[in-house]
């Protein structure tokens, strides 16, 4: 008996008592990364002009401050080459006399009174070859006594004038009271002073001097100036110094 042929089964189709494969698994997604966040920040074109101009400012003060050192090393060089060339020196004052004339003390029913006229002259000495020395309009005030027994003796005013090299200037100064009123016990103390020689005498005087070098003036300074501080029979041999002070009235 021959065999029966196999029926081939058609596509598709599904023996009901075969067990239906399980499904494949889903692939596995991989996990990326978060995603970076973008700080906010300052662009990057403003970075290259920040450090430009910081650079700028440390160029300029660079080259103020070398200016400034090259400025006064320059100065300090002109100082020495002037100090060595010319020597400068300050003028020397000196009181070289004082009188009183018509010094007369009168005792009346409202008081004593003196009347006087005060001469004095002092003596101006430059010492310097090359330097001249210019004086301003020069305020003097005189007065005779020491301590709280010093009396005015009226003040003036000398004109300016220009003193050269190596030259030797004698200014007369000549200043007067009349009638002016005293205490008695004062007037005493004048009088008996004055007979004896023993009255001091005072002569403050205030200007201002400037500086000369080949026709030009360098500034005007203020001085100060005050002589005497002796008695009359000192000043009959001796020439006191006067004590000059620079900035100070």
């Amino acid at each position: 008996m021959a065999d029966k042929p196999v029926l081939q089964k058609p596509p598709g189709y599904r023996d009901s008592n075969m067990a239906t494969p399980s499904p494949p698994p889903p692939p596995r997604q991989q996990q990326q990364p978060p995603p970076m966040r973008k700080t906010a920040g300052v662009p990057s074109s403003f970075r290259p002009k920040q450090r430009k101009r910081r650079g700028c400012c440390r160029t300029c003060c660079c080259c103020l401050c070398i200016t400034l050192v090259l400025l006064i090393f320059l100065l300090l060089v002109a100082t020495a080459v002037f100090y060595l060339w010319f020597d400068p020196k300050l003028p020397t004052f000196s009181l070289a006399s004082f009188r009183l004339d018509g010094f007369k003390l009168a005792d009346d029913p409202d008081g004593a009174s003196l009347s006087a006229t005060a001469v004095a002259r002092v003596e101006m000495r430059n010492p310097n070859t090359k330097l001249v020395f210019y004086y301003g309009s020069t305020a003097v005030e005189m007065s005779v006594g020491s301590g709280n027994d010093e009396t005015g003796m009226g003040e003036t005013a000398i004109g300016g004038f220009r003193q050269g090299p190596k030259n030797s200037t004698s200014v007369k100064v000549e200043t007067s009271v009349k009638n002016q009123l005293l205490d008695r016990g004062l007037a005493k103390r004048l009088g008996a002073k004055f007979q004896s020689k023993d009255l001091v005498m005072n002569v403050v005087a205030k200007t201002r001097v400037g500086l000369g070098v080949g026709g030009i003036k360098i500034g005007m300074l203020a001085v100060n100036l005050r002589c005497g501080g002796v008695s009359l029979n000192k000043l009959d041999t001796d020439s006191p110094k006067c004590t000059l002070n620079t900035l100070k009235w």
